[in-house]
């Protein structure tokens, strides 16, 4: 049975992609330590790997990454939550799949594993056919329905708002923050210690207008605890000024935990 295998360094990406034969389904799962959904996706996907045999040639390939470590990779492939499943065939992105669904990631990774042919890559857009056929029918829905469509985003904002303890939506990301406020806010979490999950809202016109109206709130960044709002970087220093402990129920310090991404 296959093994999830855990990428470490931009160097193991390189060799792992560079020896895999070009029909070989390459399931990637991007992942960070303090999310709970993420422990649940390993679970998930373990299990679907050990229904897989190990061939040769490989017909699949499956490997984990620390989105936050490794953020070169993450930023390559648009990764903007965790979890984050990409599956990829010869240098294409078949599919990518947001959130901690099990019956998504199982039935996208048995879609594409099913079709190993070489047609499969071949598509003019860079996805396979089936995904192909699925993008054409969620546009037709989408235009039939505009009110299903705005309900099943705000059920997205309603997950993406408690991914973690602590949701940063911001402009850029951490390591490369694209607004002044945005590196401000960045800069006050890490002073506290603060353990926070971050979506990178230029990376998803969708979920920038969206949380605009889910919000109630128009601009960006905007910090949310518990999957309630506290508002952007002013509101975040007036709550602590009038409370310097604030942030210390989410911070590393208060619980022992190892601070990811404090380099």
């Amino acid at each position: 049975m296959s093994s999830i295998t855990e990428i470490t360094s931009l160097e193991d990406w390189e060799q792992h992609v560079s020896s895999l034969p070009p029909s070989t389904l390459l399931i990637v799962s991007f992942h960070a330590p303090w999310a709970a959904p993420c422990a649940q996706m390993a679970t998930v996907l373990s299990t679907l790997a050990s229904e897989y045999p190990v061939t040769e040639p490989p017909s699949t390939s499956w490997v984990k990454i620390n989105a936050e470590d490794l953020s070169d990779i993450s930023e390559a492939y648009n990764v903007t939550a965790v979890p984050f499943l990409v599956l990829i065939r010869n240098g294409q992105v078949l599919e990518t799949v947001s959130g901690s669904s099990a019956v998504k990631v199982r039935d996208a990774i048995e879609r594409h594993a099913s079709n190993a042919g070489p047609g499969t890559t071949a598509s003019t857009n860079g996805l396979g056919a089936a995904a192909a056929a699925g993008n054409a029918e969620g546009e037709v829905a989408t235009e039939e329905d505009p009110e299903k469509k705005k309900q099943e985003l705000f059920r997205r904002l309603g997950d993406l708002v408690k991914a973690a303890p602590v949701m940063l939506f911001m402009k850029g990301t951490p390591s490369e923050p694209k607004c002044g406020f945005s590196r401000q806010l960045v800069g006050i979490l890490r002073d506290n210690a603060v353990k926070y999950g971050f979506f990178n809202i230029l990376a998803d016109d969708e979920v920038r207008q969206g949380l605009k109206e889910f919000a109630d709130w128009p601009t960006f960044p905007q910090l949310w605890v518990d999957g309630e709002l506290v508002g952007g970087l002013d509101i975040v220093k007036e709550e602590l000024d009038n409370n310097a402990d604030f942030l210390k129920p989410y911070s590393v310090k208060a619980n022992g935990d190892v601070f990811v991404g404090a380099s």
